[in-house]
């Protein structure tokens, strides 16, 4: 076969690796259930979420098998909040969770924010206003407590646009330029993805600088050009709910792989996939130091 080899140009600035960068194309994370789904996906270049609800009480400083490679560690505040009104873990409890894994791949662990869907209102009968404080009162308590150096994601949180530029105007210089910050209460809003990005607009017109992250946002909203386009990286389970509504393994790892490389996002996964079927792609313009071999993002023929 035809070898189409890759040109070397000279290598970029040096950056980490773990860190999405704001230069960086969108990010995809798959969300798992539990951590022994995580190891079959990150052997295969995909990075996860895991919901630090599934880590408590387990033995040891690695979380799965693959822990090196990029993930993300949620609070798992959805499922506490709107069934208990509140957390589990105490802001100092979550602190030493992460700062247990601080050696491994971990990016982020997102704050122990307190939703603001109408479920999580009723849940503890509080307000918007009310669970916007509760969230910055969090933040701060386990930026206090100390994660080991692993940096803690800002969570903004709100129902209406006005809402999340309150939040944002709230925590003021707490976040950095360029800073990683997640957006939630929008994973029950993917009906309509005009709402999500009226949402996402609201928070860049204030601060355009920032990495917007979408907690477990659905296919709707990501194959939408005004929501993708203003996210850095996002999450979602949702493979796993559409694996059982069609009648197939809801805790497939395999499932989970499909519905990544249907969003997109994993290009690591895309490359390690690539290279064992004999392909390379193809980049342009150049990215991490080389050059394109063509004029579009494809994948074209190996020397075997």
């Amino acid at each position: 076969m035809t070898s189409l080899a890759l040109a070397r140009e000279p290598a970029p600035p040096a950056r980490d690796d773990r860190d999405p960068g704001p230069e960086a194309d969108f990010r995809f994370f798959v969300g798992v259930h539990y951590p022994a789904l995580a190891w079959p996906l990150t052997l295969r270049g995909f990075r996860v979420c895991l919901s630090a609800k599934t880590l408590v009480g387990r033995a040891g400083d690695a979380p799965f098998l693959g822990c090196s490679d990029p993930w993300l560690l949620d609070s798992g505040a959805f499922t506490q909040v709107t069934r208990r009104g509140g957390f589990d873990q105490s802001p100092s409890d979550y602190a030493a969770l992460v700062r247990r894994y601080a050696r491994t791949g971990l990016l982020a662990a997102a704050t122990q924010d307190f939703m603001c869907e109408p479920g999580a209102l009723k849940a503890t009968g509080l307000t918007v206003r009310a669970h916007q404080a509760l969230t910055l009162d969090r933040y701060d308590a386990i930026l206090d407590a100390d994660t080991g150096g692993v940096p803690l994601m800002a969570v903004l949180q709100g129902w209406s646009p006005d809402d999340y530029r309150r939040h944002l105007e709230a925590y003021g210089a707490r976040l950095a330029p360029g800073a990683w910050v997640g957006v939630g209460s929008v994973c029950k809003r993917q009906g309509d993805p005009r709402i999500v990005a009226a949402i996402l607009e609201a928070v860049r017109s204030e601060r355009p600088d920032l990495r917007l992250h979408g907690f477990g946002v659905k296919t709707t909203s990501l194959r939408d050009p005004a929501v993708r386009s203003q996210l850095a990286t996002a999450d979602s389970l949702a493979w796993s709910m559409a694996a059982r509504r069609e009648g197939r393994d809801q805790n497939a790892w395999i499932e989970a792989a499909r519905f990544a490389l249907g969003v997109g996002g994993c290009p690591e996964a895309v490359d390690r996939l690539a290279r064992q079927a004999g392909w390379v792609r193809a980049l342009d313009p150049p990215v991490y130091g080389y050059r394109a071999t063509a004029r579009s993002d494809i994948l074209i023929p190996s020397a075997a």
